[in-house]
């Protein structure tokens, strides 16, 4: 399946014009991608591991994440790869964007979805992930110290963020 994405400017403006995913963008220009955490009453995370044939972090735990496709928004591409990884509609009338960061070549939109979900109701996109499960912070602290799931930059940003 090749998917294309739009480009943007260091504004993040679009710039009219597409790339295929995983092509290289000539400096200056960007792409648009999301990392999603979901987050239940009991202020557990819905943690993914990943499954051993994908190219990043094979076996890792990590979060729904991936990149916006032609034509759409941050917004679209949380539910899209929510539904695509988990199998489940996230609840976006209690997700917001928390922050935004700029990493290299793409602009990151770290989503916070409030959301109880019953993890037996899931299907998994099996190309992408072998597992899930709910985790505390502490849990995922320990994870990363561990070296079991994936140690996103901006992690303790994010939990300062929602304490």
């Amino acid at each position: 399946l090749m998917e294309y994405a739009d480009v943007y400017d260091k504004d993040r403006r679009k710039l009219g014009k597409t790339v295929l995913k995983g092509d290289k963008l000539t400096p200056g220009e960007y792409y648009l991608a999301v990392h999603v955490w979901i987050m239940n009453s009991k202020e557990q995370f819905l943690i993914q591991k990943r499954s051993s044939t994908v190219l990043y972090n094979p076996n890792k735990w990590s979060l729904t994440s991936g990149a916006a496709i032609v034509g759409e928004d941050s917004y679209g591409t949380c539910i899209r790869e929510v539904n695509e990884e988990l199998g489940i509609e996230p609840n976006m009338d209690c997700a917001k964007v928390m922050f935004t960061l700029e990493r290299g070549d793409n602009f990151c939109d770290i989503w916070l979805v409030q959301q109880d979900i019953n993890l037996n109701e899931c299907v998994l996109q099996v190309e992408e992930v072998s597992e899930i499960r709910w985790a505390t912070k502490k849990e995922i602290f320990k994870m990363i110290a561990n070296g079991e799931f994936v140690p996103y930059p901006y992690i303790k940003r994010f939990f300062e963020k929602i304490s």
